[in-house]
């Protein structure tokens, strides 16, 4: 049997690398999910250039994740918030955050505790049958397509 020709893989992966990919983007979402609003300390705690930071709060901005809201007329002043699409982006910072803490450093840097006073980890589960999600127990299946309406 001929080997079948390879084709770019249609993918939700690299898609959202598209939105959130380019450097200082997910560490500009995480200042936001930290409660950090303002661009000055955006642009101190990431550590990004002003005009870089700028290009993407910009472009975060005009693909939906985070909003600007001015809170000063005289000079002009803005802060940068979460939208729902950038807000939904948190489990898989978190999920970022830990494989960070296990393989790119030696001690991580922050923890967190749910309110219940438990430090936080990540565990994905199944919302049916609420089994580990694994590689393992996965298998990848085209979604039904819903035919065009004449």
């Amino acid at each position: 049997m001929a080997a079948q020709p390879l084709a770019v893989r249609p993918c939700s992966i690299a898609a959202a690398l598209e939105v959130v990919g380019e450097r200082w983007a997910l560490v500009a979402l995480r200042e936001m999910a930290y409660g950090v609003h303002t661009f000055a300390r955006i642009a101190g705690y990431t550590g990004a250039s002003r005009d870089i930071l700028a290009d993407r709060l910009r472009k975060l901005e005009a693909a939906g994740l985070i909003e600007r809201r001015q809170y000063s007329e005289h000079p002009p002043r803005y802060e940068y918030h979460l939208a729902q699409a950038g807000r939904e982006l948190f489990p898989v910072m978190l999920a970022l955050r830990e494989w960070g803490d296990k393989w790119a450093v030696d001690a991580p840097s922050v923890a967190f505790e749910h309110t219940c006073g438990h430090s936080v980890e990540l565990d994905l589960r199944c919302g049916h049958c609420a089994q580990p999600v694994t590689r393992e127990s996965l298998t990848p299946v085209r979604p039904e397509r819903v035919p065009e309406e004449a």
